[in-house]
Parts: C-alpha cells; structure tokens; sequence
C-alpha cells in the first residue's frame, strides 16, 4: 500500500510554485497566479482544443492568431513554443519578466 507522503508548501519545486502569466498568456490559460505546471497543461488543452498540432509533424504547433500573441505567427516546434511561453510568466511580486 502507497505511504502518504507530505509536501512541503513553503519551498515548491519549479513545477508547482505560483506564477503570474501576462494578459496575453492569461486569454489563453486564464488569470493567475497559478502553477507553472497547470499553465503548461493549459496551453497544451488550447492547442489539442483547436487542433494546432502540425499534421505532418505532432512536434510542431501551427499557432492561431491568440496564440500567435504568445509564439508569433509561424510555424514552432514544442521546444521553442516552451521558450516564448516562459517569456510571459513571472514569480509574483518581482519585478521584470512577462510582457
């Protein structure tokens, strides 16, 4: 039988800490702040949503015009898309990062 295993709240891990998304992440995934991890599992839910996976190739996203806010109009690999994503999230309360 599993054990329960307590998580300790005061230090998340990069996966599970808070994060703010900016105006333009936050059309697509809503408002923050949230997980890092739900927002990436809430961009992947638009792109499956609204069928942007390449046909040709289920690495690469063919982006519509909200998420062309996020990743630009033209074609990007999932790595890339990953990149530019990080681009519009912060840690809450610092200053910088997000657009």
């Amino acid at each position: 039988m599993a054990k329960h295993v307590q998580v300790d709240d005061t230090n998340p891990d990069a996966v599970h800490q808070q994060i703010e998304v900016s105006p333009e992440l936050a059309e697509i995934v809503g408002e923050g702040p949230m997980a890092r991890g739900e927002v990436t599992s809430k961009v992947w839910d638009y792109i499956h949503r609204n069928d942007l996976q390449a046909k040709d190739d289920g690495r690469e996203i063919e982006p519509d015009a909200k998420l062309a806010t996020i990743v630009g109009s033209k074609r990007v690999s999932m790595f890339q898309m990953t990149a530019k994503v990080n681009e519009h999230i912060r840690s809450p309360g610092k200053a910088g990062g997000g657009k």
